[in-house]
């Protein structure tokens, strides 16, 4: 941890910019972690204690300077409001959010390496992250890592963890990944999963599945009319209690 002098003026978050401006060089790299956003205003849409950021500006007190930011380009914090002072974050500012940091983030590699397996990896464990996910779909043969690369923070230094979709006990949520039709295209994406390792279903395919429930239910007793229809053909009226 950084020592600051008292007489340093901490910025608010009205003072900060909300992001290094730092392009992305491919979709993926705004699609995913928004799309796992997505998904938790479906699991968690009553819970107001949580906050998921993509591509958002982290300011903190662990690096060279709490103007400097780092900007994972998704996080997720729990224990702090879903909507700051019931509106929307700037930039996610460590002292204007009691100092929690964020429980999980994750980086998805790109054309252009961003420092995922070495400068942002201690950036995060200096801030306290509790699980750091490397997703590196298209260029983890260069880097001559795995494409999906998830580390558990244990006594200040992160390690390798196995096993996909893994339980963050922590958190209440499993990440994993899953092949998806998605805007009429097949794409691998990331998801969350319950502990029983299931995934949790986007909102159109809970729809469909209870469209698909109810068609059941409706042969069902479509059957069982056919089956009253036969039994009266047969043998008459049923006896009356």
């Amino acid at each position: 941890m950084v020592k600051l002098d008292p007489k340093i003026h901490l910025p608010t978050s009205e003072e900060l910019p909300c992001s290094d401006d730092t392009p992305v060089d491919n979709e993926d790299q705004n699609w995913i972690p928004n799309f796992l956003l997505f998904l938790l205003e479906f699991i968690w849409g009553n819970r107001q204690d949580w906050y998921f950021g993509a591509d958002m500006a982290i300011y903190h007190t662990t690096g060279v300077s709490p103007l400097v930011p780092v900007v994972p380009d998704g996080f997720l914090s729990l224990g702090v409001e879903r909507r700051k002072g019931g509106s929307s974050r700037k930039s996610y500012v460590l002292w204007e959010e009691n100092n929690i940091p964020p429980i999980f983030v994750v980086e998805m590699v790109s054309h252009t390496y961003g420092g995922e397996y070495d400068t942002k990896k201690e950036i995060y464990a200096n801030l306290g992250v509790l699980y750091y996910l490397v997703y590196n779909p298209q260029y983890w043969r260069r880097d001559r890592q795995q494409s999906f690369e998830l580390y558990l923070l244990v006594s200040g230094s992160y390690q390798l963890q196995i096993g996909e979709p893994f339980w963050m006990p922590e958190i209440g949520l499993g990440i994993g990944r899953v092949q998806l039709q998605v805007g009429g295209l097949e794409r691998e994406v990331l998801c969350w999963y319950d502990r029983q390792g299931t995934r949790y279903l986007t909102p159109s395919e809970a729809e469909q599945q209870a469209r698909r429930q109810l068609e059941i239910e409706r042969r069902q007793l479509e059957l069982a009319q056919q089956q009253l229809e036969r039994y009266r053909q047969l043998f008459g009226e049923l006896p009356e209690e």
